[in-house]
C-alpha cells in the first residue's frame, strides 16, 4: 500500500464505474457539477447538504436547493466523511445536515470530497469514525460507484437500489 492516495482513489473509483474529477478550491466546485452535468446531457436542477447552500449555483447555471433529495430529484449534491483510497469508496453518515437520500435516491450522485479526508483503508476510515465521533450516526453508507446487480444469467443492471451515476469532486 505504498501507493499515493488521491491517485489510487481516482483509479478505483473509475474502475468501479464512478467519475472523478479533482479541483483546487470549494469554490470551483459549482462550475465542476455545470460541467459533469451539461457533459452528461443531465438536468440543471438538484439538490443538496446545506454545507454547500451557499456556494454561487446560480452563477453556474444551477437551480440548487439545500435539502432532503424525494424520489422525483435527478441529481443529489453531498460531501463525504471520507473516502477510502485502497477501493474507491465513500463513506458518508446520515444526520441533520447530512441527508442520506441526497446520495441513495437521484439518479445522479455528485459527491464533493476534500483531499485532505481520503484515507489508505476500509480500517483506516473506522478509526477516522472513532476518534472523531462520540457515537455512531444512525446510518453509515458506503458508496463504491453507481448500484448494481446481476441476476442468475449475470446480465449487470445499473441503478437498481440507488443512482446510476456516481461522480466525485475532489477538492484540494
Amino acid at each position: 500500500m505504498d501507493w499515493e492516495l488521491v491517485p489510487r482513489f481516482r483509479e478505483r473509483c473509475f474502475s468501479s464505474s464512478s467519475t472523478v474529477e479533482e479541483i483546487a478550491r470549494l469554490d470551483q466546485v459549482p462550475p465542476a457539477v455545470a460541467r459533469y452535468l451539461t457533459e452528461n446531457a443531465l438536468p440543471p436542477a438538484c439538490v443538496c447538504w446545506p454545507e454547500f447552500a451557499s456556494l454561487e449555483w446560480t452563477d453556474a447555471g444551477l437551480q440548487v436547493e439545500a435539502r432532503p433529495a424525494t424520489g422525483d430529484d435527478a441529481v443529489g449534491i453531498s460531501g463525504a466523511f471520507c473516502a477510502v483510497a485502497e477501493t474507491g469508496t465513500l463513506m458518508l453518515l446520515s444526520g441533520p445536515e447530512s441527508y442520506a437520500t441526497t446520495s441513495l435516491l437521484p439518479e445522479t450522485h455528485i459527491a464533493v470530497v476534500p483531499a485532505t479526508r481520503i484515507v489508505r483503508s476500509m480500517e483506516d476510515a473506522c478509526d477516522l469514525l472513532r476518534r472523531e465521533r462520540a457515537t455512531l450516526p444512525r446510518q453509515v453508507t458506503f458508496v463504491s460507484g453507481p448500484s448494481r446487480t446481476g441476476d442468475i444469467e449475470m446480465t449487470l443492471v445499473l441503478g437498481i437500489h440507488g443512482p446510476y451515476r456516481v461522480h466525485v469532486i475532489v477538492v484540494g
